[in-house]
């Protein structure tokens, strides 16, 4: 097989601005790419620091509402910093710190709803 990584997914969301500012100015994403591709779509493309994945925040595939996506796992070296520090910026985290045998999480959603999970694992 030739595949070597996964380059980009898509993530549904409503409202472009809104959806940007969540992952660039509270998740701290870094902004790789926001053009405009047509009349009515927008390439919002974001990468987490250091990683060679990137999402595009999208609002044109109608099989993919906004607020659909769940499980989008997001690794940490800091849970309970970062925890802290998203609480502060207005973020719900539906329950406290679980535990598995491969580390730590914590449950969250982006403005739509979308589910994602903030994951330290155990060394």
């Amino acid at each position: 097989m030739a595949i070597t990584r996964v380059q980009l997914f898509s993530l549904p969301v409503s409202d472009p601005d809104r959806a940007r500012e969540f992952y660039v100015d509270t998740l701290g994403f870094t902004l790789a790419s926001d053009t405009m591709m047509g009349p009515d779509q927008r390439w919002i493309q974001v990468v987490p620091p250091g990683a060679e994945t990137s999402i595009t925040l999208v609002t044109w595939f109608e099989t993919m509402p906004s607020g659909s996506l769940r499980g989008l796992v997001l690794e940490t070296d800091d849970l309970e910093g970062d925890i802290d520090r998203l609480t502060e910026a207005g973020v719900a985290f539906e329950s406290g710190i679980e535990s598995a045998p491969w580390g730590q999480y914590a449950q969250f959603s982006d403005p739509d709803g979308n589910g994602l999970i903030l994951q330290q694992t155990a060394m």
